[in-house]
C-alpha cells in the first residue's frame, strides 16, 4: 500500500517564464506552410482576374470526379470522368491542352487525393502543371487533396493552386488543414538529410465571397466574406499546430522522452500564453496522494513517475463549468514483467499518444481563445522491468483510496488512467470528463485503424463526437458498455481486478472501459481508445506512417461546440 493523507491544496504552480526549450511543434526552424488567398485566377481565365505565376514552382489545378450517371448510348462518346474546375480555361488557353481529353488518356478519374502530372505543359515561369483531384468535393475529399498538394510539393517556395476556387469556409479549412497535416514529417537527428522541408507558401486562388442565394420556397443558402474563409484559414493552421504537437511527443524516441522531459515539454508549450498554468506533481506529491497506480507502474524505471497538470482559464468564460482531458501518458511499455515480445515493444514509444493528445488540446483551446475552462491531466510513466516491478497478485491503493488486485502488468495504462481520473473526480469538480488512451489491442482488433472506440453512457456526448469526428476526419465508433462483463472486475482481496478473472467474457476493450468508469465518480464522461488509430502502419493522405497525431483535433472541435 502507498500513502499518507493527502494534501488540502495542491504543489505551487511551476513558473511559466522563459522555461525550458521547446522541441515539439511547429517553430521557427521547422514552420508550418503559410496559407495566403486571392480572387484571381491563373493565365487570364475568362471573367476573372488574371494571377501570373512568377515564382511559382507548382500550379494544382483542381479536378473533381464527375457523377455516375445513364450509361451513354451506343455509338455516343462516353461522358466525362473528370469536371474541370475553375481555373482550367486559362489554362488550356495558354498551354493549349486538353485536359479533359489528357485525364482520359491517362484514366485519371480525378479520385479525392490523386494526382497527375502534366509533363511538357508551357506555363509561364516554368512552373509545374499537376493535376489533383478533388473527389466528389466533401471535407474529407478536400482534406485529401491538400495532402496531396502538400507531399507534390515538397522543397519548394510558393505553389499556387485553385482546388478551393469559390468554394465555402469549411470547406477551404478542410483543404488548409490537409496541406498542413501532409507537411509534417518526423524530426530527426542526425547526419544524414531528411525529406525536403515543406512547401513554404501556399497560394489560393479563387478565394472570395458570396452573397446570400435564394432558394425556391422562400430559403436561402447562406452568405461568407473574405473574413469567414481567412477565419477558416486561422482554425485549420490552429488544429494542425495541435497535430503536430502531438505527433512530435508521440515519434520522439524514449530514450530522450522520459516523463521529466514530458513535463517540461508541457511548461515550454505553455510558456508565455495568458491563462495557461502548469502544475507537475512529482513522486513525493504521488506519494502523499496515495497515487498508488502512477507508483506501482513507474517503479521499475530509472525515470520517476509525475503527473502533469495543465489549466486553461480564460478572462472572460461564458461558463464556470470546467472540462477534464485525461490522456494515457506511458512513455515506454516494456509489458513489465509480462515483457512484450521484441516486435510489439518497437512501438511503445507512442504510448503516451494520449497524454499528447490532451496537452496539445488544451493548449490549443487556449490559442484560440475557448471561452470555457479546460484541465488536461497527463499521468506520466515507463513501464519498465526490474526488481521493482509491480506484479502479477499485488494489491495497490490508487488515488482516492480504491484498491486494484494486479492480474496483468502489460496493462499498465488503467492504472496510471485510475489516478487521474480519481484526480479529476475529487480535486477539479468537473462538468465533463473525457480519457484518451492507447489501451488495447482489443479495440485494433475490433474497429482496425480508421475509427477510434468510444465508451460513453451520454447520448448526446456520444453524438457530439461522431458529429466532431465526422467533421475532423478523426472519427469515432461507439461501443457497448456491456454491464454483464462488470462482474469480471471483482475480486476477493480487493476492491476491483484491474483485469478480468479468469474465464474472461473477452472483450477486451469493454472490460478495460468498464474499469475506467469507477473512478469518473459518476459524471458525465467518455473514453476514447485510441490504439489503431493513434499509430499508422503506412502513410495514407493526410496520415502519416508512425505517430499520426489522432484526437487533438476531434477534442478541439468538441469542446467548441459544446453549449
Amino acid at each position: 500500500m502507498v500513502g499518507a493523507t493527502p494534501p488540502s491544496a495542491p504543489p505551487p504552480l511551476v513558473a511559466t517564464g522563459s522555461g525550458p526549450d521547446l522541441r515539439v511543434g511547429p517553430r521557427p526552424e521547422r514552420p508550418l506552410p503559410q496559407l495566403e488567398g486571392t480572387s484571381a485566377l491563373p493565365l487570364g481565365t475568362p471573367g476573372a482576374d488574371a494571377v501570373t505565376l512568377d515564382g511559382a514552382a507548382v500550379l494544382l489545378l483542381g479536378i473533381g470526379a464527375a457523377l455516375a450517371g445513364e450509361p451513354a448510348a451506343e455509338g455516343a462518346p462516353a461522358a466525362p470522368a473528370v469536371v474541370l474546375g475553375p481555373g482550367a480555361a486559362g489554362v488550356e488557353t495558354a498551354t493549349g491542352l486538353d485536359l479533359t481529353a489528357t485525364c482520359a488518356a491517362a484514366d485519371w478519374r480525378a479520385a479525392a487525393g490523386s494526382v497527375l502530372p502534366v509533363p511538357g505543359a508551357a506555363l509561364p515561369g516554368g512552373a509545374r502543371l499537376v493535376l489533383v483531384g478533388t473527389g466528389r468535393g466533401a471535407p474529407r475529399d478536400l482534406r485529401r487533396a491538400g495532402a496531396a498538394l502538400a507531399r507534390t510539393s515538397r522543397g519548394s517556395e510558393l505553389v499556387v493552386t485553385t482546388a478551393v476556387a469559390g468554394l465555402e469556409p469549411a470547406l477551404v479549412g478542410a483543404f488548409a488543414e490537409g496541406v498542413l497535416l501532409g507537411a509534417w514529417a518526423p524530426p530527426r537527428s542526425g547526419t544524414s538529410e531528411g525529406p525536403p522541408p515543406a512547401v513554404e507558401h501556399v497560394r489560393l486562388l479563387g478565394w472570395t465571397g458570396r452573397p446570400t442565394v435564394p432558394l425556391p420556397g422562400g430559403a436561402h443558402e447562406p452568405a461568407w466574406s473574405g473574413r469567414d474563409v481567412a477565419d477558416a484559414l486561422s482554425a485549420a493552421a490552429t488544429a494542425a499546430t495541435a497535430t503536430w504537437r502531438v505527433r512530435d511527443l508521440a515519434a520522439t524516441p524514449s530514450s530522450t522522452k522520459t516523463p521529466a522531459w514530458v513535463a517540461q515539454q508541457a511548461v515550454a508549450l505553455c510558456s508565455g500564453t495568458p491563462g495557461l498554468s502548469v502544475t507537475v506533481l512529482d513522486e513525493e506529491d504521488l506519494a502523499d496522494r496515495r497515487a498508488g497506480g502512477l507508483l506501482a507502474v513507474g517503479a521499475a524505471s530509472q525515470h520517476p513517475p509525475c503527473l502533469v497538470r495543465v489549466d486553461w482559464t480564460p478572462r472572460t468564460p461564458t461558463t464556470t463549468r470546467r472540462a477534464v482531458l485525461v490522456g494515457k501518458g506511458i512513455t515506454y511499455d516494456t509489458g513489465g514483467l509480462a515483457l512484450k515480445p521484441r516486435e510489439s515493444m518497437v512501438a511503445m514509444k507512442t504510448d503516451m499518444a494520449g497524454a499528447a493528445v490532451v496537452l496539445a488540446t488544451v493548449v490549443a483551446a487556449a490559442e484560440s481563445g475557448l471561452p470555457r475552462p479546460v484541465t488536461a491531466l497527463l499521468p506520466l510513466a515507463e513501464n519498465s522491468l526490474g526488481a521493482a516491478s509491480y506484479r502479477p497478485g499485488d494489491v495497490i491503493r490508487v488515488l482516492g483510496g480504491t484498491t486494484v488486485e494486479v492480474d496483468n502488468p502489460d496493462a499498465e495504462g488503467r492504472l496510471v488512467l485510475a489516478d487521474a481520473l480519481a484526480l479529476a473526480d475529487a480535486e477539479l469538480d468537473p462538468e465533463l470528463v473525457v480519457d484518451v488512451a492507447t489501451l488495447t489491442g482489443a479495440a485494433t482488433v475490433g474497429l482496425g485503424r480508421q475509427h477510434a472506440a468510444l465508451y460513453t453512457a451520454d447520448d448526446d456526448l456520444a453524438d457530439r463526437l461522431a458529429a466532431a469526428g465526422e467533421e475532423t476526419g478523426e472519427r469515432v465508433w461507439r461501443m457497448p458498455l456491456v454491464e454483464e462483463y462488470r462482474a469480471g472486475l471483482d475480486s476477493d482481496v480487493a476492491d476491483l481486478r484491474h483485469v478480468p478473472s479468469s474465464p474472461s467474457p473477452g472483450a477486451g476493450s469493454v472490460t478495460a472501459a468498464l474499469f475506467l468508469r469507477e473512478f469518473t465518480g459518476g459524471r458525465r464522461w467518455a473514453h476514447l481508445d485510441i490504439a489503431g488509430v493513434g499509430r499508422s502502419d503506412a502513410a495514407s493522405h493526410e496520415v502519416p506512417k508512425g505517430a499520426t497525431g489522432w484526437g487533438a483535433r476531434v477534442l478541439l472541435r468538441l469542446l467548441q461546440d459544446l453549449p
